[in-house]
């Protein structure tokens, strides 16, 4: 009866380590996602572990991590002894799997994420590296088997082939799971300064483009705040021309439409777009003031204003100094009347916005403070990329053309 007692022993000893090449085989599956799957788990702000110390909680995720590991291994172990007819029992398993798996891992992950975690710059250069993992094998590993063979009761070695089994079952069941749990972690932790690295480019592209925003808004400002002014200016020259002439009742005309024309700038100023129907009509204010000065010379010809106009989005005063200019370089440079055009032509997914006067040699235009043109063109690029405005000479005409995507009205 005692001779077969030491027989099942052993046959439970064998099926022990046979099981584990198995065994760790599965630690190895689940190292990887367990270990990246506790370490890039959100934390609620109202939970629990959002209470911990971010060191406690680590340690407390770790832990968790390796007890749901040595269940998983327990209940596969139980189900192969099963399979292969070998009584155990789950408890004692669990046991085993963590007290002799998992603890030595637990203090692994612990030990090195806590390090990561305080030195990422270790991972950055490859001998840094290479000196952990050997660190790993020669001290951590050593450390691990004496722990396990000592578990085991395997430490009374008698002979140098009793101490070459021992390192070949220590390796056999501690070499995948140490290293694949350096690996994971490591991994992880390139991982998360790819990721903080991605983060950092993007929110100083972010950053970038929020400033950019608000120095192309300020120079739209600024540009409008020189226009304005301007546009005022001249206004206020064609009224003091018709005080100048001593004739009150158009002076006073000139007084409520020059009124009507600064209601229109101050509700346009407070947006960075308005519409080119909203502009035409500020414009024949405009004109209409202007024709109390110049009278029946201001001649202008409006061609292919439609509906389509109410749909098109543009800057702020974006016609009148179109209108000045070609009124400076008309009617102020000769005594006969205007030969003024306007013209709107759909032309693809654009608007094209025209404004043409006589090109005169023989005269010399108002000189004027220059402002009107070189404003509107930059205030048209800050607006839109595909929005210009060209001005040139063509033939005996001056034509300055503006190009407006078609697009919603903000």
């Amino acid at each position: 009866m005692n001779t077969g007692a030491p027989q099942a022993s052993n046959n439970v000893t064998k099926n022990r380590f046979r099981g584990d090449g198995v065994a760790h085989t599965h630690i190895c599956r689940m190292i990887c996602a367990g270990i990246l799957f506790q370490m890039t788990s959100p934390v609620h702000p109202s939970s629990f572990f959002s209470r911990i110390e971010p060191f406690a909680r680590n340690v407390l995720y770790i832990v968790l991590l390796w007890a749901a590991i040595s269940a998983l291994g327990a209940l596969q172990t139980y189900s192969d002894n099963l399979r292969g007819g070998v009584s155990s029992h789950y408890p004692a398993l669990l046991a085993t799997w963590f007290i002799e798996y998992a603890v030595p891992l637990i203090v692994l992950s612990c030990g090195l994420s806590t390090l990561l975690i305080h030195r990422p710059a270790l991972i950055e250069r490859p001998r840094n590296v290479v000196a952990m993992f050997a660190a790993l094998v020669l001290v951590f590993q050593p450390v691990q088997w004496t722990y396990m063979a000592w578990l085991r009761g395997y430490l009374h070695i008698a002979s140098m082939d009793d101490a070459r089994q021992l390192l070949l079952r220590m390796l056999l069941v501690g070499w995948f799971s140490t290293t694949g749990t350096f690996a994971a972690i490591l991994a992880f932790f390139y991982w998360r300064q790819s990721k903080e690295r991605e983060l950092a480019w993007q929110r100083s592209q972010t950053d970038m483009l929020h400033l950019r925003l608000a120095l192309e808004e300020q120079r739209m400002l600024a540009l409008r705040a020189q226009l304005e002014p301007h546009f005022l200016f001249n206004a206020l020259n064609a009224i003091s021309a018709l005080v100048r002439s001593g004739d009150k009742t158009l002076g006073l005309q000139g007084i409520s439409l020059l009124s009507d024309l600064l209601r229109y700038v101050l509700s346009a100023g407070v947006r960075n777009t308005t519409t080119v129907a909203a502009e035409l009509r500020f414009v024949q204010d405009y004109l209409a003031l202007q024709r109390l000065r110049y009278g029946d010379r201001l001649r202008m010809h409006i061609d292919g204003a439609g509906a389509l106009l109410d749909h098109v989005p543009c800057p702020p005063l974006l016609l009148q100094p179109l209108v000045e200019n070609a009124l400076r370089h008309d009617l102020d440079c000769t005594s006969g009347p205007s030969d003024i055009h306007m013209y709107f032509v759909e032309e693809g997914d654009a608007l094209l916005i025209g404004v043409t006067n006589p090109a005169r040699d023989d005269v010399s235009a108002n000189p004027g403070a220059g402002l009107g043109l070189a404003n509107t063109q930059d205030r048209l690029r800050l607006m839109h990329a595909q929005a210009s405005l060209k001005a040139s000479r063509q033939g005996d005409r001056f034509v300055a053309e503006v190009r407006l995507p078609l697009g919603q009205v903000e």
